[in-house]
């Protein structure tokens, strides 16, 4: 069983940044999507980024131009760069690997941005 392990998340004010990481436990083929959802309060799990095995990204509108989604195949690891970031933004981060054959989900890490 692969685990997808994030870190990065933190508190932070806003127009500040962050980067977080997620990484695989194992090796694991780069034929698949890995991408960041978010989670606020009392809201439903939302795509943020996606980015295919090809290095196409995919951002979800509100973060656009602020956010940089990267992967690194070789360490089977996900990025996600955020800078300007927004109260908006706050919420639980979760990673995610998938393909036709599986679907890995990590156990999130929390962004508080302070207005």
């Amino acid at each position: 069983q692969v685990q997808l392990v994030e870190s990065g998340g933190g508190l932070v004010q806003a127009g500040g940044s962050l980067r977080l990481s997620c990484a695989a436990s194992r090796s694991i083929d780069s034929l698949n999507v890995m991408g960041w959802y978010r989670q606020a309060p009392g809201k439903q799990r939302e795509l943020v980024a996606s980015i295919t095995s090809g290095g196409t990204p995919n951002y979800v509108e509100s973060v656009k131009g602020r956010f940089t989604i990267s992967r690194d195949n070789t360490k089977s690891t996900v990025y996600l760069q955020m800078n300007s970031l927004k109260p908006e933004d706050t919420a639980v981060y979760y990673c995610r690997c998938y393909s036709t054959r599986y679907t890995y989900w990590g156990q999130g890490t929390q962004v508080t941005v302070s207005s």
